[in-house]
C-alpha cells in the first residue's frame, strides 16, 4: 500500500486535501507567531513609556537600538538551529526544544516587575528558541508532500495562513491588554499561547511519523502501511535518490539568487514597522466621527470575528480527523481557543462602550494579516491549479505588487507640503498599500519557503532554511537605515519622493526576476 503523504498512516487522512499534519503545524506555527508578534508589538512601547506608567522611560533613539539588536538576532539564530537539527537533534525535537525555550522567554518577561534581569533573560531565550523553532518546523511541512510540485506549494501557502491569523491575533490582542491593562499582563499573554501551541505539537507529533526524527532515523520519510516492511539504509549519510553534483549545485545557487531578491522585498515591506507607521501616526487622517466612529467599530469587529470563525472553522475539521488518536493534543488546543474567544469578546464589549473615536496608528499593521488570512486560500488554489507560473515569475509578481502598493502612498502624499510635519491625508491610500503589499508578498515568501523545501538537498534543509532567513536579517538592517531619513527627504524634496524610491527598487528588481526566468528554470533541473 502506497501513501499519497509523508508520516503515519493517520496523516494520509486530509482537511481541505492537505493532510492533517500539515494542520498541526499551522496551529503550533500560529501560537508561536502569536507569541512573537503580540510580545513585539509591545517591546518599543514598553521601554519607551515613562516610569509612572509602569515603563523604563527609554529615549526613542535607545529603544530602537534593542529592537533593532532583537530583530536581527531572531534571525541569525535560524542558521545555528537548522544546522542542529540537521547533524543532532532532528525538526521535530528541536520545533518542541525551541517552544519551551521560548516559553521560558516571555514567562521571564513577564517576571519583569520583579527584576531588570529578568526583561534581558527573557530576549536571550526569546532569540535562541526562534533559532531552534523557525527553520525547523519549515522543514517538516516540506516532508509532508512526497512530491515537489504545486502541490507543496500550495500546501505552504496554507501554513503561511497559520504564521499570519498568528501575527493578526498577537498584534491586536497582546498589544490591546499591554497598552490598556499593563505590559506584564500582555508579555504573559504572548507565553500562554507559545506554552499552549508546545503541548499541541508534543501530543500530536507521531502523526508525523519518521519525519523529523534525529537523522540517522530519518532516511525513509514514508512509513509503512500494516503488515508491510520498509528497510532502513544501512547508510544514513547516503540520500535515497543520488542528485549529480552539479545539480545540486545549480539549484543551491537558485536558492542563493531567491535569497539575495527578498532581500529587495522585505528592504521595502518592512518599513510598515518604520516610515508606514509614522505615516499612519503623522499624516493621515484617522479621526472618526458619529457615524464614521460607529462604522469603524462596526467594521474591526467583523475583521476580529471573522478570521476567527474561519480558524475555529480549521480547527472543528482537524478535531474531527485527530481526535480520537491525539486527544490531548486537541484538549490543549481546543483550550487555547476558549481563552482567545473570551478575550476577544471582552475587548470588543469594552471598545464599543468607549467614547474612543481616533483609529490608533498601530491598527493598520494588523491588515497584513488580516488580508494574508483573506487571500491565502485563494493564491492556494490558483498555485494548484493550470494558471500555476513559475518560482521566478511568481517573486517577479511578487516584487512590482509591492512597488505599486508603494506608488499609491506615493501618489496619495502629493498633497502633502514639502517639509510638512503633519498632514491629513485619507486613510484609504494606507488600506490599498497594505493591499498590494499582501498580494505582493502571497506570490514571494510562501513560494520562497517551498522552493527552499525542494531545492535543497535532504540533509541540508534546515540550514538552507537558516541562510534563507539571513536574507531578511539584512533587510531589516537596511530598511531601518534607509527609513531613517524619511525627514531628510521629505524636508528636502517631498513624503512621495520617499515613497516613490520604495516604489522603483522593487518594480525594478521585479524585472530583472523576469528576465532571468528561463535561465533560473533551466538551473532547478526539473524542479517546478
Amino acid at each position: 500500500m502506497e501513501f499519497k503523504f509523508g508520516g503515519s498512516i493517520d496523516n494520509q487522512k486530509t482537511v481541505l486535501g492537505h493532510p492533517t499534519g500539515l494542520f498541526v503545524l499551522f496551529f503550533t506555527e500560529m501560537w508561536e507567531r502569536f507569541s512573537y508578534y503580540g510580545m513585539r508589538a509591545l517591546l518599543v512601547l514598553f521601554l519607551v513609556s515613562s516610569v509612572l506608567d509602569e515603563g523604563w522611560g527609554w529615549d526613542r533613539a535607545d529603544a530602537l537600538i534593542l529592537y533593532g539588536w532583537y530583530t536581527s538576532l531572531v534571525y541569525i539564530t535560524p542558521i545555528l538551529g537548522g544546522l542542529i537539527a540537521d547533524k543532532i537533534t532532528g525538526y521535530r525535537k528541536a520545533v518542541f526544544l525551541g517552544a519551551l525555550i521560548m516559553t521560558l522567554g516571555h514567562l521571564s518577561m513577564a517576571f519583569e516587575v520583579f527584576a531588570d534581569p529578568f526583561f534581558y533573560l527573557g530576549l536571550v531565550l526569546l532569540i535562541v528558541g526562534n533559532g531552534l523553532f523557525k527553520p525547523n518546523i519549515s522543514s517538516i511541512v516540506g516532508q509532508l508532500y512526497k512530491t515537489e510540485g504545486k502541490e507543496k506549494d500550495a500546501g505552504y501557502t496554507i501554513f503561511y495562513m497559520g504564521i499570519n491569523a498568528g501575527a493578526f491575533l498577537g498584534i491586536m490582542l497582546c498589544g490591546y491588554i499591554g497598552e490598556k491593562v499593563g505590559w506584564h499582563w500582555g508579555f504573559g499573554l504572548a507565553g500562554i499561547f507559545m506554552f499552549f501551541g508546545m503541548l499541541q505539537f508534543y501530543y500530536a507529533q507521531n502523526i508525523f511519523g519518521k519525519i523529523g526524527l534525529k537523522p540517522a532515523k530519518t532516511d525513509s520519510f514514508i512509513d509503512s502501511a500494516p503488515g508491510v516492511d520498509i528497510q532502513e539504509d544501512e547508510n544514513p549519510d547516503v540520500e535515497e535518490v543520488e542528485v549529480p553534483k552539479n545539480v545540486s549545485n545549480d539549484r543551491l545557487k537558485v536558492i542563493g539568487i531567491f535569497a539575495f531578491f527578498t532581500i529587495f522585498f522585505w528592504w521595502a515591506f518592512e518599513q510598515a514597522g518604520g516610515s508606514m507607521t509614522i505615516f499612519a501616526k503623522d499624516y493621515t487622517d484617522r479621526v472618526l466621527v458619529d457615524n464614521g466612529a460607529l462604522i469603524f467599530k462596526i467594521f474591526n469587529t467583523l475583521l476580529t470575528v471573522v478570521p476567527l470563525v474561519i480558524i475555529t472553522w480549521v480547527l472543528i475539521m482537524l478535531f474531527k480527523q485527530t481526535f480520537k488518536k491525539y486527544g490531548l493534543s486537541n484538549i490543549f488546543l481546543g483550550i487555547s481557543f476558549v481563552i482567545i474567544w473570551a478575550i476577544v469578546i471582552w475587548m470588543l464589549y469594552r471598545e464599543f462602550n468607549s467614547e474612543q473615536s481616533e483609529v490608533p496608528a498601530s491598527w493598520f499593521g494588523i491588515l497584513n494579516s488580516f488580508f494574508i488570512i483573506a487571500f491565502a486560500p485563494l493564491f492556494s488554489k490558483l498555485w494548484e491549479s493550470k494558471y500555476n507560473p513559475s518560482g521566478p515569475v511568481k517573486f517577479a509578481v511578487g516584487l512590482i505588487l509591492l512597488g505599486l502598493g508603494f506608488g499609491i502612498l506615493a501618489y496619495g502624499s502629493l498633497s502633502i507640503p514639502q517639509g510638512a510635519s503633519t498632514a491629513a491625508v485619507s486613510m484609504i491610500f494606507l488600506v490599498l498599500a497594505y493591499l498590494f503589499h499582501t498580494l505582493g508578498e502571497l506570490c514571494l515568501s510562501p513560494v520562497g519557503l517551498s522552493y527552499v523545501s525542494k531545492l535543497s538537498p535532504k540533509k541540508l534543509v534546515g540550514l538552507m532554511f537558516g541562510i534563507w532567513f539571513v536574507s531578511s536579517f539584512f533587510a531589516n538592517l537596511l530598511g531601518g537605515f534607509t527609513g531613517s531619513y524619511i525627514d531628510v527627504i521629505v524636508a528636502k524634496y517631498s513624503m512621495a519622493t520617499f515613497f516613490m524610491i520604495f516604489t522603483l527598487v522593487p518594480i525594478g528588481a521585479g524585472i530583472v526576476m523576469l528576465l532571468l526566468n528561463g535561465k533560473l528554470i533551466k538551473m532547478m533541473h526539473g524542479i517546478r
